[in-house]
């Protein structure tokens, strides 16, 4: 049930964050279990791959080495990572970086190293965004900074990037 203001308006983000937790809460154990992964990781995936490398790849898991005995000591697992084949050689390359920045992050030496898995890796769809459309005299203003140009390509140029520009701003 979504909570709503004086004025009508439903308050996502007020909720958005505590039903985040509740997903990370559920999720995390079984990540961990299954994949010996966890979200943070797979959500700071774009910090620390980068971000062109993130969106043909995405860590799958984390192979931890097998121990006898309790007593033996720790050992680094092997990050396992789907990537398509220019991401896998990029990552390939800066496998060294990208096991430190992982370490760093879990504040322990974690990984000893990246395994790579060649898969097609879909990146998301970027959100949709929605232009609001324009007043008129917001496009009069649009056209009257456009006229001041001698050239008719310019001007339609300068009209579509004003309307683009101005349909992202909020309306006052």
């Amino acid at each position: 049930m979504a909570a709503s203001s004086p004025s009508g308006k439903l308050l996502w983000s007020a909720m958005a964050k505590p039903a985040a937790r509740l997903v990370n809460a559920v999720l995390d154990p079984v990540l961990a279990k299954r994949a010996g992964l966890s979200l943070a990781l797979v959500d700071a995936w774009p910090e620390i791959a980068g971000a062109r490398i993130a969106d043909c790849s995405c860590p799958l898991k984390i192979n931890w080495p097998r121990r006898a005995h309790e007593d033996d000591p720790f050992e680094p697992g092997v990050l396992v990572v789907a990537a398509d084949a220019m991401a896998a050689l990029h990552i390939q390359h800066q496998s060294g970086e990208i096991v430190s920045r992982i370490n760093a992050f879990m504040g322990f030496q974690a990984i000893a190293r990246v395994k790579l898995v060649q898969k097609t890796v879909t990146p998301a769809p970027p959100p949709e965004r929605r232009a609001r459309p324009l007043t008129d005299a917001e496009k009069g203003r649009i056209d009257a900074l456009a006229n001041d140009f001698d050239d008719e390509g310019l001007r339609e140029a300068v009209r579509r990037l004003g309307r683009s520009v101005i349909a992202e701003r909020p309306r006052h």
